[in-house]
């Protein structure tokens, strides 16, 4: 399972009155499919994982199932508690999902080897493969990033710490550890809005990288990956100041907006993907109105991109 390129994070959308809407989902999961990314990771951070139910998460793990068929793999956010983890990644095993990315532990914060502890705990109850989250309270150091290669499930890590020096250490501790799965072990750029760092992440061999924007600009995702894998470096910078720059700081004004800003820009799309559920806040109709205008002008630069071309 080892993954590359550009991955999606679809949005789980919401009815009027608070239900999956398992119908705008199969819709969602095949305009990301048309993007061309090389895996999809619903009920994730950007799926809202932490509001469904275990019903819930069974229908929105088994329609990305379903619509997928095949053409890309199926991952499936899994988390909380040890055992309740454990119980997600049956139900997404039982649906038919091809792999899980294990969030933080709930709320408890722990060492590096009490991390890894707790991956090994969950992996003890699926045979799927496991991507390990890092962020918030799961930090791994060198030692632990090795210490997962003796548990065979465990694919890869994704990290959304930001901290490339870190991530350098672990990347070059695990490559170089002499372990018989070193060369196959997966890292994915998971912080939002990755496109910030895609780059300085390249550098120290983190190619893969997941993008919420992929969920309501497809255009714009898929130039910035194709211009970022070209090292067509004029590309990338004219996306990043027309775009993705004035994206992050309207992102950055309220938290939470890293999901809720994003499902805003699908409704702005098209898709009836409805609102977020709490605690998260939808965006102020001023904050919707600056995202259309942010839109438009990366929108505008691609235009003028291609036609340069």
């Amino acid at each position: 399972m080892h993954l590359h390129g550009l991955l999606s994070f679809p949005l789980t959308p919401f009815t009027e009155d608070g239900k999956v809407n398992l119908a705008v989902l199969a819709d969602h999961v095949e305009q990301q499919l048309a993007a061309g990314p090389s895996g999809l990771f619903v009920a994730c951070g950007t799926g809202e994982f932490t509001s469904l139910s275990m019903q819930e998460y069974r229908d929105v793990v088994g329609t990305a199932v379903r619509v997928a068929a095949g053409r890309v793999p199926v991952f499936a956010g899994t988390g909380g508690g040890p055992q309740l983890a454990r119980d997600f990644a049956a139900a997404a095993a039982e649906t038919g999902a091809d792999g899980l990315l294990l969030l933080p532990p709930y709320l408890v914060s722990s060492t590096p080897a009490g991390l890894v502890e707790h991956v090994r705990f969950v992996a003890e109850a699926t045979p799927l493969p496991i991507t390990v989250y890092q962020r918030a309270n799961a930090v791994l150091d060198p030692a632990a990033a090795v210490a997962l290669l003796d548990v065979p499930t465990v694919a890869g890590i994704k990290d959304g710490r930001g901290d490339v020096s870190a991530m350098l250490r672990l990347v070059t501790a695990i490559r170089t550890s002499g372990h018989p799965r070193a060369a196959e072990f997966g890292f994915l750029n998971g912080l939002p809005t990755a496109e910030l760092s895609v780059q300085a992440y390249r550098a120290i061999g983190v190619e893969s990288y997941s993008s919420a924007v992929l969920c309501f600009v497809p255009d714009i995702a898929t130039a910035f990956y194709r211009a970022v894998s070209a090292g067509d470096a004029a590309t990338a910078q004219t996306l990043l100041a027309a775009f993705y720059l004035p994206f992050v700081a309207l992102r950055d004004l309220v938290p939470g907006y890293a999901v809720s800003l994003v499902k805003a820009g699908a409704r702005l799309a098209g898709l009836d993907v409805g609102a977020v559920r709490p605690p998260l806040l939808d965006p102020t109709p001023a904050h919707v109105e600056r995202l259309a205008e942010v839109i438009a002008a990366g929108r505008a630069a691609l235009h003028g991109l291609r036609k340069a071309a």
